[in-house]
This record gives C-alpha cells, structure tokens and sequence, in this order.
C-alpha cells in the first residue's frame, strides 16, 4: 500500500509523539501526586496528549477524530485503561464549558431564516423522519426487552444479557437512534464537495431539523422524573420566554452592539461568549437545562451576518474544551470484556438504526419525486448516530437526573463508534453502494419518476472572489461596473466591515461577513470554485493575517484558482511570486505608471485639460468607500 505525505509524516511523527508522551507522562503524574492542586493541570495535560496521539492515527486511517478523543479516553482511564487519570471530576468540569460551547455553536448553524424558506420536500422529510425513526425505535427497542423501570439504577435482562439500566432507557434509545451526527457529515461531505448538490443540501436540512428536535428533547429532560402535564406545559413556557427574550435582545440590542464591535476581531469573541453564558446563566436561573439556554443563545445570533465570523472565532477554544469533553466521555466506557454481550445489543442496535433510515426517509423523499439516486445517497449520508445523542446520554447521566443507567451510555457510545466508522465508509463510497441500492428498489417497485426534481446549484458559483474590500478593492468594483457589469455577478467578496457589508448589498453584490484569515469561512463563501482570488491589501493594513499566509490558504481552499495579491515592497513582490502567486499587485509602481504620463502632459500645459477630466472622472464615480 502506498502512502500520501501526509500519511508518511503522521507514521513518522506518532510514534515520536508517543515517546514523548511516555516521557511527559510519568512527571505529569508525579506532579499530582505531589501537590492535589495541581491534579486538574497535570490531568488535562495527559488528556490533551493522548487526545493528539489517538488524532494522529486517526486522521491516518481517515476516521472522525471523536472516535480518537473516545479512545484516549479509554486508554487515560480507570475503567479499562492504564489509570493515568482516575479523579475524573475536574476534567469533567471543564468539559462541561465544552458541551456549553458545542450547543452554542449548533444554535449558531440554525438559521431559522434558511428553514422558513426551505422547499416542501425539506420540511416534509425534516418533520417525519425523527418521528418515524422515533416510533420504529420505541417498538424496536421495547420488542428488545428495553422498559421503562421504577428506580436507576436497577438490573435486568436483555437477549441473555444483564444490562445495568434506569427508569427512561426505553426514552432515550429511541431519541438517540433517531438523530444523525452533522460534524460527521458536514466533514466528509465536505470533502467531496458534495454539499451543495441536492443530496447535501437535503441532509443539512434533516440535520437542522434534528437538532430542532434535540432543543425540544434538552427542554423535556428536566421534567421526566415527573411527567405532570402542567409541569412540562411551565417548562416549555419558561423556554418559549427565554427564546422571545433572546430574540427580542437580538432584534434591538444585538445587531446595534456587534455592528459597533464588527471591525474588532478580539471584542466580537468575548462578546459571543459573553451573550452565550449570559443566556445559560439565566437558563439555569429559570430551572432549564444549560444546555438549552446555550442552544438558544446560538439561535439568537444565527441569522446575523456575523454568525459565521463568531464561528471562527470560537471553534478553536470549543475545539479544545469538546476534546476534553469526549475523553471524559471515553472514561466513563467500561471494560467490554466485563460484559461482552453489550456489544452484541449495540451491533443489533447500529443494524436497526441503518434499517430506519432507509424506512423513514427514502420512501418520503421518493414520494415528494425525488427520485431514487437523490432519495437512496440522502438516506446513506444520515446513516449513523450523532455526537448530540452523547450529549442527551449524557444530560441523562448527571446525578439530579438519574434517568438511565451506566450499561445505556455504554450501548449509546458503542452505537456512535460502529455507526461512525461504518458511515464513513458508507459516505466516502456513497454513489458505488447508491448504484447497487438502486437495483434493488427498482426490483422492489421503486421506478424512476418521470418529472422528478433535478440537481441543481443552490447557487452559482462565483469566478471572482474579492479577500478583504479597501481603498484599492472598492475602484476596482467601481472600475467593473462602469466598463465590464456582466463581471459584477460572477464576483464574491469577504470582508468583516460592516459599512462593506450593507454596500455591497446595495450594488447587488456577493458578500459573506468574516474573517479572511479563517478557512472554514472561505469554505462558506464558495471558494472553492473560484477561478480568480484577489487580495487587494497590503500586509501593513491585514488584520491577523499577511498575503503570503493568505496564498497558502488560497491553494489549500481553491487549489486551482489563479491568486492575485498585494505587496508594498518589490522584495515582498518577488517572495510572493515564488510563494505561487500569479500576479503580484505593487501599488508604488502601479502609482509611478500612472503617474509618469500625467507628469509629461502638465510640462506640456495640458493642466487645465487633466482638472477637468479628472475631475469629471470622481465627480460621477459612485464608490462605496469614498
């Protein structure tokens, strides 16, 4: 088997990473012991590098890296592990601000807009499939011997199996077969460039939905100890105040505050995280789940033009904290080997769960006329269980609930593992296994459907892309509209500038709100499919990033784009060129070229000619930054 660079690098570093490791670990570990406060450091500090090691294997064999984070945990752990890390209290502390953030940033992905205007196929299959994958699941795991139980936690049989369980696991194993995993799915969709075909947009959309579900599951949790009609009525009424309070503050308080803050990256984080726990304080004030008041402070924000630079900015500290969050998870994991038939119900469980999509969302979608090929690949992207359903398990753990027992997180986590590992390869082989699938719902009675929906673009794609909007960028759009304005529809700009921001939705122009420096906002943009990507701005008016920086990012997003950048410098120029750019723009000498056949004409007396033509020029030139 031959390997890539990236591959041969990652057999290369892990076992060095492993070594030092084994290094650190030990001093780690004699640190704690010789001072108990230090315990949370040294503790977080053995979860982070195992975190990194299990990351690098599994970035190699091309699987999600929660199943890493699991395994770390594992390992780390006092259940089947070494036992490096066996006071688990104050790591799960931490990763509690991790599950905060994750909730936080799944509320930001909620546009509620996108949702209002999304076709009836979207809503139709959005709405029932969690109903139907929940019903199916309710009787598949009550036919199990799954029930519901008086106290948690209590000791029952299952298939010959002693499973250790609590009052609601009928609940919650039916909830969570009944949601998919978005980061999963986002990921390895992603890759293939595969989100905006009709089959991607249709799963993001199930997904959305999902999670609407999940809001409406985080809101129930609280009250299922006791199931009093005018008790969950009081719970759903503080939440819907809370979803009114927050979107009333984010109609007239927000969108003032962040559009005053817009041009300050650091200030836009702090208040992000600020609204964030301001809401899930107030949530707990009320008696509701954090978790829910971090869903709906994300919501709040979601459809402001900034949610994605928000995004940016927070997905490397939740990153760290939700690291955190899954080795905790993996801790909790017992040894396997204590009660091996666990696995045998989580095998049967992941297979009913793969069957369910199929039964709840191929047929929905083949009847709205979809067709089979977009019905069966939207069935086989959503084929696994999601990284919410952990946290719903989880919630459903803590100590002031007890709603189930340590043998159900056991089979929620072991169905996440097969389903991921199992999807991944279902996602990456998607259309082979759709062809054979295919064939066998025709034989079935599944016939392609004359008149049925076509793939199609959500957008069009943009030849164009604009990486910041200055004084050089804002005569270069004025320069298109006044000589080439069929160019202005094939342009995309990005730009955190809120004065940029409403302009150029005022000269019916592209523009995503972010942070030129951070991928996940370019991915957003479209660029991938650009044929031209232009920086305009030199290195001393870049914020956080510099244009060598930006080429590599370029390559990495749109590797076939054409890249125009700036330098103010003719040594700077040179070192762009052999950093790969096309055109290197120097604003010095682009100013001496102009300026030399003006300084010929003034000594021949054309002055008065130059004035009026100029000013002519200016006088009818409608620039957004004057």
């Amino acid at each position: 088997m031959s390997l890539s660079g990236s591959s041969r690098k990652i057999f290369v570093f892990a076992p060095l990473l492993t070594a030092m490791f084994l290094l650190v670990q030990p001093s780690l570990l004699r640190a704690a012991e010789a001072a108990g406060d230090h315990a949370l450091l040294s503790g977080i500090g053995v979860s982070i590098l195992a975190a990194t090691i299990l990351a690098y294997l599994s970035v190699m064999i091309r699987q999600p890296l929660i199943l890493a984070y699991l395994a770390a945990g594992v390992i780390i752990g006092p259940q089947m592990g070494f036992g490096w890390v066996e006071d688990k209290a104050d790591i799960h502390t931490i990763s509690e601000i991790g599950l905060i953030l994750l909730l936080f940033m799944i509320g930001l992905e909620l546009n509620l807009k996108k949702i209002k205007e999304s076709g009836k196929s979207l809503i139709i299959t959005g709405v029932s499939q969690f109903i139907l994958c929940f019903s199916m699941g309710l009787a598949f795991v009550y036919l199990l011997g799954f029930t519901f139980h008086d106290t948690c936690p209590c000791e029952y049989t299952i298939l010959g199996v002693k499973v250790i369980g609590g009052r609601y696991d009928l609940l919650y194993l039916a909830a969570c077969l009944a949601i998919s995993s978005t980061t999963i799915v986002v990921k390895l969709l992603y890759e293939k460039f595969e989100l905006d075909t009709l089959a991607g947009r249709l799963t993001l959309g199930v997904l959305i939905f999902q999670d609407l579900w999940a809001i409406i599951i985080l809101g129930l949790q609280p009250n299922l100890a006791e199931p009093q009609i005018l008790t969950i009525l009081w719970s759903f009424a503080k939440g819907g105040f809370l979803v009114g309070l927050s979107l009333l503050a984010s109609k007239y308080a927000l969108g003032f505050i962040f559009q005053k803050i817009a041009k300050l990256p650091e200030l836009i984080l702090v208040a992000s995280l600020g609204w964030c726990f301001l809401i899930t304080g107030l949530a707990d004030y009320l008696g509701l789940s954090m978790e829910m008041g971090a869903l709906i402070a994300g919501v709040a924000v979601s459809t402001f033009p900034y949610n994605q630079d928000i995004m940016g900015k927070i997905i490397n500290i939740r990153d760290f904290f939700v690291t955190l969050f899954f080795v905790a998870l993996g801790m909790l994991i017992p040894n396997p080997l204590n009660n091996p038939g666990l696995l045998i119900i989580a095998l049967i469980l992941a297979l009913f769960l793969v069957a369910s999509r199929f039964l709840s969302i191929f047929p929905v979608l083949y009847w709205l006329k979809n067709g089979n090929r977009v019905s069966l690949l939207t069935t086989i992207n959503l084929s696994q269980i999601s990284e919410f359903a952990l946290v719903i398990a989880v919630i459903g753990r803590k100590p002031e609930y007890g709603h189930i027992g340590p043998d159900i997180m056991t089979l929620i986590i072991l169905v996440f593992v097969i389903t991921s590992v199992t999807s991944t390869y279902m996602i990456k082989y998607s259309h082979s296994l759709q062809g054979a699938l295919g064939k066998v719902a025709q034989r079935l009675g599944f016939q392609p459907i004359a008149g049925q929906v076509q793939e199609s673009q959500d957008h069009e794609p943009k030849d164009i892309a604009l990486l910041g909007f200055f004084r050089v960028a804002s005569s270069l759009l004025a320069e298109i509209e006044e000589t080439r304005p069929e160019l202005k529809s094939k342009l995309v700009v990005v730009d955190f500038n809120p004065v940029v921001y409403r302009g150029l939705l005022d000269h019916g122009v592209k523009v995503v709100y972010g942070d030129i420096s951070n991928a996940q906002t370019l991915h957003h943009a479209g660029l991938e499919t650009v044929k031209i990507a232009i920086s305009t701005i030199t290195d001393d008016i870049l914020v956080g990033t510099d244009n060598m920086r930006l080429i590599n990012l370029i390559k990495s997003v749109c590797p076939h784009a054409k890249i125009i950048v700036t330098a103010q410098s003719n040594a700077k120029a040179l070192e762009l060129y052999q950093a790969g750019a096309d055109y290197v723009l120097s604003p010095n000498i682009a100013t001496a070229v102009h300026l030399m056949p003006v300084i010929e004409r003034l000594l021949h007396g054309d002055e008065a000619v130059i004035k009026e033509t100029e000013t002519a020029k200016l006088t009818g030139r409608a620039e957004i930054l004057q």
